[in-house]
């Protein structure tokens, strides 16, 4: 059985995790791939080719991507790499006090450029990256010509 892990599940958005694949073939390759859906329903994707060392695992932060949205070791580079699938949007998180983006993670057997439906992935997870932390006030500033916000801690 294969499994996607993301420690932890839920963070600040600029906050590093740790994304682990287990329970893959040696040397299988795979393709993993990271989404979600924005404010408006806009999906963005990135996606990152690898091949499982000798215990069947894929860690991005120690083995290198070999293509897709980027290549080498990024840790987070399936979280930085995010990318529109309409052209000329851009991720952008609106109401970042209210709820989180959900980073939908997912493993597929061998290199996978399109999304085809009928394709199950083999493990899937899912992350939540939060823009403001536990107990932070959002203050609206309105003076004059001036619009902004101010955030302050607890």
């Amino acid at each position: 059985m294969v499994e996607v892990t993301v420690t932890p599940q839920s963070s600040l958005a600029d906050r590093p995790v740790q994304i682990r694949v287990r329970g893959l073939s040696p040397s299988q390759l795979v393709t993993l791939r990271a989404w979600l859906k924005d404010e408006q329903g806009e999906c963005f994707q990135s996606r990152a080719f690898f091949r499982a060392d000798g215990a069947g695992e894929v860690d991005p932060g120690l083995h290198a991507a070999l293509g897709g949205s980027y290549s080498g070791v990024w840790p987070m580079g399936l979280f930085w790499f995010l990318q529109p699938d309409t052209l000329f949007r851009r991720l952008v998180k609106r109401d970042v006090a209210g709820s989180p983006f959900r980073v939908r993670l997912e493993v597929f057997d061998g290199i996978c450029l399109g999304m085809n439906p009928q394709e199950q992935p083999l493990g899937s997870c899912e992350a939540e990256r939060w823009y403001v932390g536990p107990g932070v006030q959002r203050v609206p500033i309105r003076e004059g010509r001036v619009r902004g916000a101010l955030f302050l801690p607890p």
